[in-house]
């Protein structure tokens, strides 16, 4: 999915083999420094099991392999895969029909193994819908994204875009919003495709030649090894989702008890037929729902998006709310004096920006608004193991200075 020197870089990943995460640029002639990746002839699409297999048992002889999806997700829980695609050493890409194979089990040996190098660019929604075809959970991942983070460069930027700056190599847009899952596909399909994997292993040479001059080799490994965390992958737990409901900012207690049941039996419901969660039943209803605790039929008249075959559930997962002794009941944190807190968060986004700027790192990488929040609400007493800007190298960026802004207001300059 689309969004140098030989100066060799080490790091220990998986289970303490060390690998070398830099290979020298593959030059291919004076006008063009690197042998890009085309399409197989003999194989342009792999679409039968036999043919998988095959590639399953070259991926598992390579050190580094490059992977990208496409995908289409609109109107189900779940993204339907339409390609995973695959770029080796040797400049082959190879095109997997998802479609033709929806079973893509035989690629989770290569998917798993600590020994290969997996090279994706934003890496982790791309491996969690890898990680749901095959059934493996990544190990030993190289993020471009992460690396343009601390190689001076934006992290948000798409591949398009690091390609163009990495490498001087202008890719076409025009499939970015397109059918994957149409057959055939269309010619620039194809080549759209196969561009998402034939520069990452040039791009990731050329990113790895600019971390190591900024001397931040190491920071680069610990934040690729934190994609190693089978957490990352993990269906969310439906006890949880009703945090992320929108409008129960204000919501009591025993509203919140009730929205914990109703939204982790959406969530159930949604994973089981494959819908959104917003087409069984949207956020707002949940939150009046919460609000109004019907225990009867004619208690949910009226209530947008419901379907008669979910009243049932809904009066179940009320009543499992009511019951909730007060004490279990969960508690949003409350800021006594907001406006204080909003300011206490305006000098600490500041402190980041002045901070990454001065460490020549994309601010957004360093730390979003929501874990600055985080980390504000918690206070002094905050914990490195629930805050990564506590940890690591981010403690030595901006992590301290967060720490004694919290505890006596000081804002460092």
């Amino acid at each position: 999915m689309r969004g140098g020197r030989p100066d060799p870089i080490h790091a220990v990943i998986g289970h303490g083999r060390r690998l070398t995460w830099f290979e020298p640029a593959l030059v291919a002639g004076p006008t063009n420094p690197y042998r890009l990746g085309s399409m197989n002839p003999d194989q342009p699409m792999i679409d039968t099991p036999e043919a998988l297999a095959r590639l399953a048992g070259r991926l598992e002889q390579a050190e580094r392999i490059a992977l990208d999806t496409e995908f289409v997700w609109d109107r189900t829980y779940y993204p339907k895969m339409g390609l995973v695609q695959v770029g080796l050493d040797d400049g082959e890409c190879y095109l997997i029909d998802a479609v033709a194979l929806p079973d893509l089990s035989t690629l989770a040996p290569a998917v798993s193994s600590p020994e290969r190098v997996k090279i994706l660019h934003d890496a982790p929604q791309d491996l969690t819908i890898v990680r749901r075809v095959t059934g493996a959970f990544p190990r030993t991942v190289f993020d471009t994204r992460c690396a343009a983070g601390l190689a001076g460069l934006s992290s948000t930027t798409s591949l398009g875009d690091l390609v163009a700056q990495a490498i001087g190599v202008s890719l076409p847009k025009t499939e970015s919003r397109t059918n994957w899952l149409q057959r055939p596909l269309a010619p620039e399909q194809v080549e759209y495709a196969v561009d998402d994997v034939r520069y990452l292993g040039p791009v990731r040479a050329e990113l790895l030649s600019r971390v190591a001059a900024l001397g931040r080799a190491e920071w680069l490994t610990e934040e690729l090894g934190g994609l190693d965390d089978p957490e990352l992958y993990v269906e969310r737990d439906p006890q949880q989702q009703y945090l992320r409901v929108r409008g129960a900012g204000r919501a009591s207690p025993r509203e919140l008890a009730i929205l914990r049941e109703l939204a982790a039996w959406r969530e159930e419901e949604a994973r089981r037929c494959d819908r959104p969660r917003e087409r069984v039943l949207p956020d707002a209803s949940l939150v009046r729902l919460a609000r109004s605790r019907p225990r009867a039929l004619e208690q949910l008249r009226g209530t947008q998006g419901l379907a008669r075959r979910y009243v049932e559930p809904i009066l179940e997962a009320v009543a499992r709310g009511l019951a909730v002794p007060d004490r279990e009941c969960p508690r949003r944190r409350r800021i006594r004096d907001e406006a204080r807190a909003e300011a206490l968060l305006e000098q600490a986004m500041s402190l980041v920006r002045h901070r990454s700027q001065a460490a020549g790192i994309d601010a957004p990488f360093v730390a979003t608004r929501a874990e600055v929040r985080g980390l504000m609400a918690d206070g002094p007493a905050a914990l490195p193991e629930q805050h990564r800007l506590l940890r690591g190298w981010r403690r030595g960026v901006v992590g301290e200075e967060l720490l004694a802004l919290m505890t006596d207001g000081r804002h460092p300059r």
